[in-house]
Parts: C-alpha cells; structure tokens; sequence
C-alpha cells in the first residue's frame, strides 16, 4: 500500500507539500497541487483516516444507538441512516441496546470514546444521566422515534396521535366496542403516548378502557403473546387487540392462533408500526405506517447540521392509517366511512380534526357485541 512519502516522490514535491493538498489548504500552487493529485491517482493512495482525525478533529463518523436491531421498524431506520449519512460524508457506527437501558449507555460510552462526530439515538428509557452529561458537555446529538425530557436536544419523530384517533374511528364504524391495547413500556415517551391517545381517542367515542384492558409489553413479541394470553382469559374478552408496536402485534397474532382462533372472526387485531411483512399475514393487518424512511434521513440532516454549527430544530411527520383485512373490513377495497363520536357539550381533548363535518345520526353507542372466543 503506498504511503504519503510514495506519493511524494512521485509527484517530486515534499510530504509536507502532499500533506497540504490533502487538507485542501491554500498555499499550494496548481502545478503543485496538480502532480501531487495525479500521483495519488496514480499509486490508489488512500490517506489515513484515523492520522487526519487527529489533525483535524473530525473522524466525518456518525454513531447511532437504536432500541432493538430485531425490530423491522429500527432495521429500516438504520438503514435510512446510513444512505443518508454516506450522501453526506460520513460513516455510520450502530449500537443495538436490545431494549435495555444498561446496554444503551454502554454503546453511547463506547461511541462517545471512539470520538464520533455525533450521536442518534432512539432511547431505551426516560432516566440516563449518561445522555445528559453528554448533551450538557455539547456532544451534537440528536433523538430520534423517542426522546427523553429534558435533555435539550432536536428530536425527530412521527405524531401518531391523529392516526391512533382514525383507526379508533375505523373499529367504531366496524361496529367493535370492546377495544383493548398492549401497551409499550411506560419509561419510554413512545410507550406512554400511544396508550395516551388511545384512550383519548376511545372517550371522544364514548368508549371505556377498563385496566383490564390495558396490558403491558416491552415492545418485544413475547409480551405480545403473553399479555394477549391474558386478554383470551378474561371473562369478556375484547373484540380489538391494538398492539402498540409491530412485534407485539406478531406475539399477539400467535397467541390467537394457539388457541385455536382465528383473525378477524373470533377476535380483531390492529398495530402501530406497519411493516412489509403485515400484507403476508392472514389476514394481512390493519395498522398505523410511521415515514421511517424521511424519519431516518431527517435525523442525519438535524445531526450534520449540528455537528456544522447550525441550529437544527426539531422535526414532527406525520403517521397514517393503513386499513387492511384483520379488524373484520368488508371484501371490498374500500374501508367503512368512521362514524363521528357521540355529540358533547365539551369540545374533544384530542385537537385533531373530525373525520367528517356531519355529525352522527344518534348519539348512543351501539351495544357491545358478545363474540365467543371458543
């Protein structure tokens, strides 16, 4: 492998000379800077990343530390970071946390040691010191699906509040009433809102959510499982099981299946985080599509502004709705039109918009139906 003093005595100049072309500075002249090009050219002389980082502080290398590397939504979100990251210059470096917050701070310590540029990171919990002493220190940082409160960082991330409202406003026009959710740990932000909007989202219906209802996963297909295991058992079942993430939702699907029911008919299955293979499933799933891929880009455009000396501010895209067949959706192609909830003389928490202008023909919810789950 050539080396910067081969270079130098090809082109005829001195290594100080060929260090200069290098860094691009300005006191070289062009036949200088000419022969000195060529004869990199020549030898397929590569400089050395790691010596360059030293002189000039920059490695042009990015870390990114995601939640769960199994998770089909994290895989895309990597994989958009990258593309976008190399369009830029840089390298991307990942840190799978697997859902632990331990693991999570032991990638960020090791990214932080191996002098990144910057950092994303799509946090495991809401209570690592680590993340904060590294953004008081002025480490360029960047959170992305989570965040954490109070860390003064640009976060990147889908609203997925009035989608969560649309697919509540699709179970009710499918005539489901007993609407349950397995919800996401509740250190996350990720976790705690969309059990927020969910239950907002029932009330403006009507619609109670009992804490029987309500089951807690870790965003992991097992707790899917296990928590749906709990739903079956119930004395009333629900007719919905909303699982708050797309593992879960897998989890949730094969707890059906080994009881010997099946989806949509003895019981109802949507999810948040859309993925490729929900079209592949029977039925395929009804379920809110985050733009992971925009959301990935917009991360590494925040964070290279940062690392530049820009302000980048913060970045909200919105989810959407994804109506399949798993929710008991008519065979045609178009989804049912979501009825209004029932009228009230307070305005709704939720500030989306209603479906429709038109308000419903009666104010009474239909009665809950009695679905046998054997």
């Amino acid at each position: 492998m050539a080396s910067i003093k081969d270079v130098a005595a090809e082109a005829g100049v001195s290594v100080a000379t060929v260090s200069r072309v290098l860094n691009d500075h300005p006191s070289v002249s062009a036949d200088a800077r000419n022969r000195v090009l060529a004869a990199v050219e020549a030898l397929g002389y590569r400089p050395n990343a790691v010596a360059r980082s030293l002189r000039t502080d920059q490695t042009h290398t990015l870390g990114l530390v995601i939640s769960d590397v199994l998770n089909p939504y994290f895989t895309e979100l990597a994989r958009s970071v990258e593309e976008e990251a190399r369009a830029l210059g840089y390298s991307v470096i990942i840190g799978n946390a697997d859902e632990r917050p331990d693991l999570q701070d032991h990638h960020v310590r090791t990214l932080l040691d191996r002098r990144i540029d910057g950092l994303l990171v799509s946090p495991t919990d809401g209570g690592s010191p680590l993340m904060l002493d590294a953004a008081r220190a002025g480490t360029p940082m960047v959170f992305v699906d989570r965040w954490i409160p109070g860390v003064d960082v640009p976060v990147v991330r889908a609203d997925g509040r009035a989608a969560v409202r649309d697919l509540v406003a699709h179970l009710h026009a499918l005539g489901h009433r007993r609407l349950a959710i397995i919800a996401g740990p509740a250190a996350t932000t990720t976790g705690s809102e969309r059990v927020e909007a969910f239950r907002e989202a029932l009330a403006e219906y009507g619609i109670p959510l009992p804490e029987a209802y309500i089951g807690q996963g870790d965003f992991q297909a097992e707790s899917g499982r296990r928590v749906t295991e709990g739903f079956l058992d119930l004395p009333e079942p629900p007719e919905v099981v909303f699982a708050a993430d797309n593992l879960m939702a897998l989890g949730a699907l094969d707890a059906v299946r080994a009881r010997g029911l099946r989806v949509p008919q003895d019981i109802a299955l949507a999810a948040f985080d859309d993925i490729r293979w929900f079209v592949h499933t029977d039925p395929p799933v009804t379920a809110i599509a985050q733009p992971t891929g925009e959301l990935g880009r917009a991360a590494v455009r925040a964070l290279v502004d940062r690392i530049e000396g820009r302000d980048p501010r913060s970045v909200t895209l919105p989810a959407r709705l994804v109506v399949r067949r798993s929710c008991g959706e008519p065979a045609s192609s178009e989804p049912p039109v979501p009825s209004e909830p029932p009228a009230s003389s307070e305005p709704p928490a939720s500030p989306e918009p209603p479906v429709s202008s038109e308000p419903p023909a009666s104010s009474e919810p239909s009665p809950a139906r009695n679905r046998s789950t054997s």
